[in-house]
């Protein structure tokens, strides 16, 4: 039987603050050794009061801004309740009738299309401690507790149930990341715990049927595990349904190693949690003079990069992506258009999408963006050629350098003059005999090697585009 699925997905994002949500300390760094960064607040100890932490919120609402979402003219903070042993206070401060932001939606391009996902709410709360599951040395296994976390800032984003399959569910995933490191509100780095995701999935016979009964899906520790974790989970509801069974409302783990998911525990519903008004916080009113400041210091969002750079640079809406998904890639590529006018924009691009992001990869710093712009200033000119360029950026990256001064000084300009070049490539055919008889046995290959020499022989200075139509008019005599 044909099933449709319908998957809501929730997300918590550790929002970039100094302190934690409502106490005063430090936000935990790697490394940090267990329950040192604390107070009586986060530990939940008797008499401790909250104080919310103004740059939480204001990054929460500048996200509700950029996901066109509404905030309301006044909020307030909820206690949710449940006992777990991360839970110090036996209760988490967080927001359920009124979040800061709702009713918003971000843009989805999957390989069905360009579509969009809705966003039903954006809320503030705090993140529990860690739990730290060892052995001793005598072999006894047990559970620690490090509460360097507890009290951290979360921002909890939960969708309207418009997924369908899990490539959609991803893409909106790392749509929302880059959303998020875009505007300087999280930095979202699943790999660190920053950013959990979370997809309730249920099955029906078709789109006009009711919702199945949903089963919440946990432990998704990457973009990928997200698509394999709710492809696996559909296709075993299926199963399940198919052969005449039912649903369990429940929460699942995913395995990465095994590739399925697991039970954990029944599924909650949220009158389970007895939620009611958090009594030692009054009701925040939301300035509009204040949210319009934030909406104002928003950066220019992902889409409507995309969209500029195909409508007003002529990029492919590849390039655009590719710019776009890395903040830093984009700014360096802003920052370098800004340095030389009129510099082409896909042959930048180029550059910054192949070059800068191979070593960014590989933890290099950024390059001056003046620079960088006049080498690929020069590369455009044809005044280096583009192997110079390679070896000249290689070298900036870990040495200031002044590329025009560096040209000059070097003697590092490209050899276009069809004479030097024909010199160059004599010497070349006369060296290379087997090249001579591939290339006349029908072996097209032979060109780029005999290029490749006659640049090694220019020493990186032969305009290579140019070496190839000499070549092979050589060749043909």
């Amino acid at each position: 039987m044909s099933w449709e699925a319908v998957i809501g997905i929730e997300i918590h994002v550790q929002l970039r603050t100094a302190t934690k949500m409502f106490c005063p300390c430090a936000i935990p760094a790697e490394g940090d050794a267990p329950n040192t960064r604390t107070c009586p607040t986060c530990l939940g100890l008797p008499g401790a009061l909250p104080v919310p932490n103004r740059a939480a919120i204001e990054k929460v609402l500048a996200v509700g801004a950029a996901i066109g979402a509404k905030s309301p003219a006044t909020t307030r903070w909820d206690r949710k309740n449940y006992f777990y042993p991360d839970l110090p206070k036996g209760y988490q401060i967080s927001q359920l009738d009124l979040p800061l932001a709702e009713h918003g939606s971000i843009p989805v391009t999957t390989s069905a299309g360009a579509g969009s996902v809705r966003i039903r709410r954006a809320h503030l709360e705090e993140d529990t401690a860690r739990l730290r599951h060892e052995k001793g040395a005598d072999g006894t296994r047990a559970s620690l507790i490090d509460y360097n976390r507890s009290g951290v800032a979360l921002l909890e984003i939960v969708t309207e149930p418009d997924i369908r399959d899990g490539e959609t569910a991803r893409r909106y995933a790392e749509e929302l990341r880059l959303l998020l490191r875009t505007i300087g509100a999280a930095d979202a780095e699943m790999e660190n715990g920053q950013m959990r995701v979370e997809a309730n999935i249920s099955l029906r016979p078709s789109s006009d049927a009711p919702f199945g009964l949903r089963v919440e899906v946990k432990n998704m520790n990457s973009f990928r595990s997200v698509e394999r974790a709710i492809a696996y989970e559909m296709a075993r509801q299926a199963e399940v349904l198919d052969a005449g069974g039912t649903i369990t409302q429940e929460t699942r783990g995913w395995d990465e190693g095994s590739e399925t998911t697991y039970t954990m525990r029944a599924k909650e519903d949220s009158h389970d949690y007895r939620y009611f008004p958090e009594p030692d916080l009054p009701p925040l009113d939301i300035d509009p003079a204040w949210l319009a400041a934030i909406v104002a210091g928003l950066p220019e969002l992902p889409g409507t990069r995309r969209a500029r750079y195909v409508s007003e640079l002529g990029l492919t809406e590849y390039d655009a992506s590719v710019l776009v998904a890395e903040p830093r890639a984009a700014a360096l590529f802003e920052a370098a258009r800004a340095a030389q006018q009129g510099l082409d924009a896909k042959l930048l691009a180029n550059w910054v999408s192949g070059e800068y992001l191979r070593v960014a990869k590989e933890g290099a710093a950024d390059p001056d963006s003046v620079q960088f712009a006049a080498l690929v200033a020069a590369v455009a000119s044809k005044e280096i050629s583009g192997t110079t360029a390679k070896a000249l950026f290689a070298e900036m990256i870990t040495t200031p350098l002044n590329i025009r001064e560096v040209i000059a000084s070097r003697g590092l300009g490209q050899i276009s003059d069809t004479g030097a070049l024909e010199s160059i490539i004599a010497d070349v055919i006369a060296a290379n005999p087997q090249a001579i008889a591939d290339w006349k046995a029908g072996k097209q290959q032979a060109v780029s090697f005999l290029v490749g020499q006659a640049m090694k022989a220019s020493k990186g200075r032969g305009d290579a585009a140019l070496l190839g139509e000499l070549i092979r008019a050589a060749l043909d005599r």
